[in-house]
């Protein structure tokens, strides 16, 4: 799939920002509407043949870095979204991390008893697909190595 299909719009981000509620991030997709919904089924049909989407507990939400973070002036990484299970990738962006990492920031920003939380809205051209409701964000360097201090992971969490 395309990284170019996708545009990506947050909320709750910034200095502006006067509440404390979980940042959103929108991702809204200008493609082949069976192509998403493909690689968003749990490969598993209802009782009516309906393939079930992917809820937020199966799917994990991860940024990687293209170049080092310390060297760049505004390090370019890709954002995917993965089936949990598989390991399948549902969709990728190209992003900058000075685009994630605020993002990451003002999740962790939003709440009194320090476990994060983010919003994730996907669209099919402007109507919604799926909505999830997230605790983790894992970060990678250029060379694959978790950044643990860029990226969100729930207390009790370990990796």
């Amino acid at each position: 799939m395309r990284r170019d299909y996708f545009d990506l719009t947050v909320d709750g981000v910034g200095d502006d920002v006067s509440s404390r509620s979980p940042p959103l991030v929108r991702i809204d997709f200008h493609g082949p509407d069976e192509l998403l919904r493909g690689r968003l089924s749990g490969g598993e049909s209802d009782d009516n043949g309906d393939d079930d989407l992917l809820t937020a507990d199966e799917i994990d939400v991860a940024f990687r870095l293209r170049e080092p973070l310390d060297e760049a002036n505004d390090p370019e990484g890709v954002v995917g979204v993965t089936n949990r299970y598989t390991g399948d990738f549902v969709l990728e962006l190209n992003e900058t991390a000075t685009d994630v990492l605020p993002f990451i920031h003002a999740a962790r920003d939003a709440t009194d008893d320090g476990d994060a939380r983010y919003r994730v809205e996907i669209d099919v051209e402007g109507e919604r697909l799926v909505a999830y409701d997230k605790d983790t964000f894992l970060v990678y360097d250029h060379e694959g190595n978790l950044l643990r201090s860029e990226s969100l992971i729930p207390s009790g969490v370990e990796l």
